[in-house]
């Protein structure tokens, strides 16, 4: 049953009089003067479904998973390089000026792993040229061995854990070291060094899943297979001269490895 409603003129009051006696009537609906074509309007059912649809969200992509497949992909050292400055996964590579790959002879006896860039690295595109980097040179050609040396017996090969500066320099995330930890074992896999050295805390708990590195520098471990050496990063050493004796001892622990074969 309907009843038209007429309330122009009528206060509140007066209008929720005139709707409850309606309904005292048996009123159902309120009409008005104007016909309503009901097969115009939506769908009601249609719609409350739309409504209570549940979001679908786009597939989540494993970042771990994706680098992995990435690196497991690349059968070179270019193709490699290639591959980390396509994924797209971590977001410290939206802040960097330059992905930081790698320095020195891939083909060079000793492997070193340094932490992330800093502002020179990231400025350069290479690892360790800033003030921890030439005071690296020094060490290294101490024991006689040089990033420019053509000689793989002399030589050094210097990546990161990292490729990509962390915002003020600050320590890489946990995150960002498990996605980015696939591309490094792959880059030992292709450079096939024979000893490693571990540069830094960030290093030993990329590679060794160890912090310590007071503890763990001048004790031989093994790290993707091959024998490796934790030591004190040169940017520590910068500003705790006092450690370069342990450093040194270091060195020429390395050195000494070298000569008897790895």
């Amino acid at each position: 049953m309907g009843i038209a409603p007429d309330i122009d003129g009528m206060d509140g009051q007066v209008a929720l009089a005139a709707l409850a006696w309606q309904v005292d009537l048996g009123a159902t609906e309120a009409i008005g003067d104007a016909p309503v074509n009901r097969y115009e309007m939506p769908d009601a059912v249609a719609v409350a479904k739309v409504q209570s649809a549940p979001v679908v969200a786009a597939p989540y992509a494993d970042p771990v998973a994706v680098a992995r497949a990435a690196a497991a992909g690349a059968g070179t050292l270019a193709e490699l390089r290639a591959a980390m400055e396509a994924f797209d996964l971590c977001d410290l590579k939206r802040g960097a000026r330059n992905t930081v790959f790698a320095d020195g002879n891939p083909n060079a006896r000793v492997m070193l792993i340094g932490e992330a860039p800093g502002r020179d690295e990231d400025a350069e595109g290479r690892p360790f040229v800033g003030r921890a980097g030439q005071l690296l040179d020094r060490m290294l050609a101490a024991i006689g061995l040089s990033r420019q040396s053509p000689d793989p017996a002399a030589a050094v090969y210097i990546t990161n854990v990292l490729p990509w500066r962390p915002p003020q320099n600050r320590d890489p995330a946990p995150d960002e070291i498990a996605m980015m930890q696939p591309f490094l074992a792959r880059h030992v896999e292709l450079a096939a060094p024979e000893l490693i050295v571990l540069m830094g805390n960030i290093s030993c708990q990329a590679v060794l899943g160890q912090r310590g590195i007071t503890r763990l520098r001048g004790q031989w471990t093994e790290a993707f297979g091959h024998p490796a050496l934790p030591m004190l990063h040169p940017a520590y050493l910068l500003r705790t001269p006092a450690a370069k004796r342990d450093s040194w001892a270091d060195l020429l622990a390395l050195k000494a490895r070298l000569r008897t074969g790895g």
